[in-house]
């Protein structure tokens, strides 16, 4: 039993709520500040609970950053002790489970089938995969161990996994505590939304990123991977503002489905003793610096919002110490009285809204590929570009965007090598073996400007002709 563990009797252990986003930037929410989007359910949460202004995915070695970033989250390991199959590793639910929780899963699980059939007891809706048209995904159930009723689903997404969530809700009773996973899709890509929800958000009412820009200004390294292809270069302000309103309105509509399963807790007469976690895997660029997915360390891609709500938890209240999805794990455990178990990494963040600690720790390591490192403290965040040895400096307190990179200004010398210290310690803290520095570095040269683009078999129809063979649209900005 870790040291900070309080005894919960069996009948009073809180139950738990997961509801996790894909692909949701840590400004997309109302409540977090931004007067254009509307999630009034998610909303509800951050006036009711606590949340974390600087939560972050610890980064990804592959691509499809979400796989590393579940597999943190239910490991309450860090990037580079995980597997991204959660292979021999103990999983958040099957803790709960094992220690008398009712355990259930639906929506998203992109770690393989058998961490899953580890992890919970009961599954409906289940998605394995990454990504999908978001009106015909592929399902299953799990019951007994098996996985059964395999199927396209028959409607949207986020709907059918609150169906799912709300289901399983309405047939609980108080007996046992529940642990409760529901991963939607959205608003991954395909931006798909239905019809509900079209027309909110006029595109040409959207505001532009405040770090708009139409190219990226060197090689990142991941400058033509999937998620980059899915506007042309160089981004014109008027197909970033249509992104962001489709993107918007699959939050908003995720939104409404999280408001069917909070309802359904309501009625099932077990708020009050159910803490919720609301989060996402990471965030995304949408126009951000040139970019479009969340292959880069910058603030908008790797950010989370994160919220927690229930026993336990101060109201109203947010802070800005650092955390990581990593930590979601054995703070649940702290406030259940459940047991961790051994190699969990997370810091417990329950100090922090106690008021017993201002923090858990003093910087945050980033990590994509071979192709970024960074390190951020309170006030200054020093990304690293091994490929092409290349350093920027952001002074975040004055510079939040990271809009004016001060690696070259020689009045930043010193704190250039300072936060590069800090930089390789933390990649020796956390396992990190690559070389900051390349023997043979790349041109950092790069200019796309009609580079050609094909889409994924994920995309709709009606996504490739807007997107990919622009037909009938003209991206070139008017003003």
């Amino acid at each position: 039993m870790w040291p900070w563990n309080v005894a919960v009797e069996a009948a009073d252990r809180p139950n738990v709520l997961i509801l996790f986003a894909d692909d949701q930037r840590p400004d997309a929410v109302h409540a977090f500040g931004n007067e254009v989007i509307q999630t009034p359910n998610i909303d509800s949460l951050v006036q009711e609970g606590f949340r974390f202004e600087r939560a972050y995915c610890m980064g990804s070695m592959t691509g499809a950053v979400c796989v590393p970033s579940r597999a943190m989250l239910n490991s309450g390991r860090s990037l580079f002790r995980v597997d991204h199959k959660l292979l021999g590793i103990p999983t958040a639910g099957e803790t709960f489970g094992q220690q008398g929780y009712v355990t259930f899963g639906t929506g998203k699980w992109h770690n393989g089938a058998e961490s899953f059939l580890r992890s919970f007891q009961q599954g409906t809706a289940v998605f394995l995969g990454g990504m999908n048209d978001h009106t015909k995904v592929p399902l299953v159930d799990v019951a007994n161990g098996e996985m059964t009723n395999k199927r396209v689903g028959d409607g949207f997404s986020s709907t059918l996994f609150a169906d799912a969530a709300v289901d399983f809700l309405k047939s609980q009773d108080s007996e046992k505590p529940f642990y409760a996973y529901v991963a939607f899709t959205a608003p991954h890509d395909p931006r798909q939304f239905p019809d509900e929800v079209a027309d909110l958000y006029p595109p040409e009412e959207m505001a532009m990123p405040v770090n708009y820009l139409p190219q990226h200004p060197f090689f990142n390294g991941w400058m033509t991977g999937r998620d980059e292809t899915l506007a042309p270069w160089p981004r014109t302000k008027t197909i970033i503002r249509h992104q962001l309103a489709e993107y918007y309105r699959m939050i908003t509509h995720l939104d409404q489905q999280i408001g069917r399963v909070l309802q359904a807790l309501e009625e099932s007469g077990q708020a009050d003793n159910t803490i919720i976690v609301y989060a996402a895997d990471h965030g995304l660029a949408l126009g951000s610096h040139g970019l479009l997915g969340k292959q880069s360390v910058y603030e908008h891609s790797m950010g989370t919002p994160l919220v927690l709500k229930g026993p336990g938890i101060s109201a109203e209240r947010s802070s800005r110490a650092f955390a990581y999805l990593f930590d979601i794990f054995p703070s649940l455990c702290q406030l259940t009285g459940v047991t961790p178990p051994e190699g969990v990494e997370g810091k417990s963040l329950v100090p922090i809204w106690q008021g017993r600690s201002h923090s858990v720790r003093p910087s945050i390591f980033l990590a994509y590929e071979t192709f970024m490192r960074a390190i951020r403290t309170d006030r200054w965040k020093l990304i690293r570009y091994p490929h092409i040895n290349r350093t920027q400096l952001f002074d975040l307190e004055n510079d939040p965007f990271e809009l004016h990179d001060l690696a070259n200004d020689h009045r930043q010398a010193q704190r250039v090598a300072d936060m590069f210290a800090l930089l390789e310690q933390a990649q020796v803290d956390y396992g990190d073996t690559l070389p900051l520095t390349s023997k043979d570095p790349v041109d950092d040269y790069i200019d796309l400007t009609g580079h050609k683009r094909k889409p994924d078999q994920h995309q709709p129809e009606w996504i490739v002709r807007k997107y990919f063979e622009l037909e009938g649209w003209d991206w070139q900005d008017s003003e």
